[in-house]
C-alpha cells in the first residue's frame, strides 16, 4: 500500500457510527489506546481516534484510495498529495437490467437484530430509485431513510429476515459465526425473491469471497449459486441499495420498539458509549434482559459482564 497520501477529516459520533457499520467486515485489533476503530481494505487505512474536541473526532484515511474513501464521509482537512479522482462508492444504475440485491444491517451493532433484505428492482424502477436518491444506506441520514423507503416498501417486491439477538446469542452458541449466518440469511431471502422473478439477476454485497460464502451454505437444502458479488455492492447495483435502504429502515424500527418497550433510548455502533450504556442497562435489567437485546459474543458484552464479575 502506497502511505503517501494521507488524509484527515474531524467528524462527529453519529457519522462515526455510520462508518463503523460501513467498514464492519473491514475492522482490525488496535492495540493503540487511543483508537476509537481501525479498518484495513486493499489500498486504504481508515483510523479513528477516541478524542473529541468540540464533539468532533480526528479519522485518518492512508493509502492510495484514501483521498476518495475520505470525500465520502467529509472535506479533507489537510493537503492530499495525489490528483484528484472522480469520487467512488457513488450509486450508478447502469445496470439496465431487472435484478435482484441484497445487504444486511445491525452486524456491527451491540443492541439490535441482524437484518437482511433482499429487493427486486425493474428497469422500469430505476427513475424512481434516482429521485429518491437511493444510495448505500451508511451514506444518507436515518431521517431521509425513514422518508423514502416507505415508498420502496410499496413499489418493489423484496423478502426480509429478522434475526433478534436472544435467537442470534442461540444460534452463535451453536457454532455460527457471524458470516455463516449472514450468508444463510441472504440465501433464504435471494431464494424468496427469485422464486417469484425467475428471470431477475442476483447481487450481493459481497462480505465473504464466493467458495468461503458457499462453503458457509453447506448442508442447506437449497443454494442459489448464480450470483454477482462485489464489494460495497451498495453502491454498484440499484437493487442492493433498495435492499440496504429497506435494511435500515426496518433495523430503525425495530430500535424504535426497543426503546418503547424499556423506556431508554438505544445507542447504535459498538463504541464507548455503547459500553457505557450497556452497563447501566445490565446493571437496572439484569443478565437475561441484556440477552435479548444485545449479541452476546460481542467483545462489550465480555467487558461489561467482567466488570461485573459475572463472566
Amino acid at each position: 500500500m502506497d502511505n503517501a497520501t494521507v488524509i484527515t477529516l474531524s467528524l462527529d459520533a453519529s457519522t462515526l457510527e455510520k462508518m463503523l457499520d460501513f467498514y464492519a467486515d473491514d475492522l482490525v485489533q488496535s492495540d493503540n489506546p487511543y483508537v476509537y476503530f481501525q479498518a484495513r481494505g486493499e489500498e486504504v487505512t481508515v483510523t479513528a481516534y477516541n478524542k473529541e474536541k468540540d464533539g468532533l473526532r480526528k479519522v485518518v484515511f492512508q493509502g492510495r484510495d484514501a483521498l476518495h474513501e475520505s470525500m465520502i464521509w467529509g472535506k479533507p482537512e489537510e493537503p492530499v498529495r495525489a490528483k484528484p479522482k472522480p469520487v467512488k462508492r457513488q450509486l450508478t444504475p447502469t445496470i439496465n437490467v431487472d435484478q435482484i440485491g441484497s445487504d444486511e444491517v445491525g452486524t456491527g451493532d451491540f443492541f439490535g437484530p441482524v437484518i437482511v433484505v433482499a429487493a427486486y428492482v425493474r428497469k422500469e424502477d430505476l427513475p424512481l430509485l434516482k429521485s429518491l436518491g437511493v444510495t448505500d444506506s451508511k451514506l444518507l441520514t436515518d431521517e431521509k431513510i425513514l422518508e423514502i423507503a416507505p415508498k420502496l416498501l410499496g413499489a418493489l417486491d423484496y423478502s426480509q429476515l429478522c434475526l433478534p439477538n436472544d435467537k442470534f446469542n442461540e444460534v452463535t452458541k451453536n457454532g455460527n459465526n457471524m458470516n455463516k449466518i449472514k450468508a444463510k440469511m441472504h440465501n433464504r431471502c435471494l431464494l424468496n425473491v427469485k422464486a417469484r422473478h425467475p428471470e431477475a439477476k442476483a447481487f450481493q454485497d459481497q462480505f465473504a469471497e464466493a467458495p468461503l460464502y458457499f462453503s458457509y451454505l453447506r448442508g442447506e437444502k437449497e443454494v442459489l449459486r448464480d450470483i454477482v458479488f462485489a464489494t460495497k455492492g451498495e453502491t454498484k447495483f440499484p437493487s442492493v441499495a433498495a435492499a440496504s435502504v429497506i435494511a435500515r429502515y426496518s433495523f430503525l424500527r425495530n430500535m424504535q420498539e426497543m426503546n418503547n418497550a424499556y423506556g431508554v433510548e438505544f445507542p447504535f455502533g459498538a463504541g464507548p458509549n455503547v459500553e457505557r450504556f450497556a452497563k447501566a442497562f445490565l446493571k437496572k435489567y439484569g443478565l437475561e434482559e441484556m440477552n435479548k437485546v444485545a449479541k452476546a459474543n460481542f467483545a462489550t458484552m465480555k467487558k461489561i459482564l467482567k466488570a461485573q464479575g459475572l463472566d
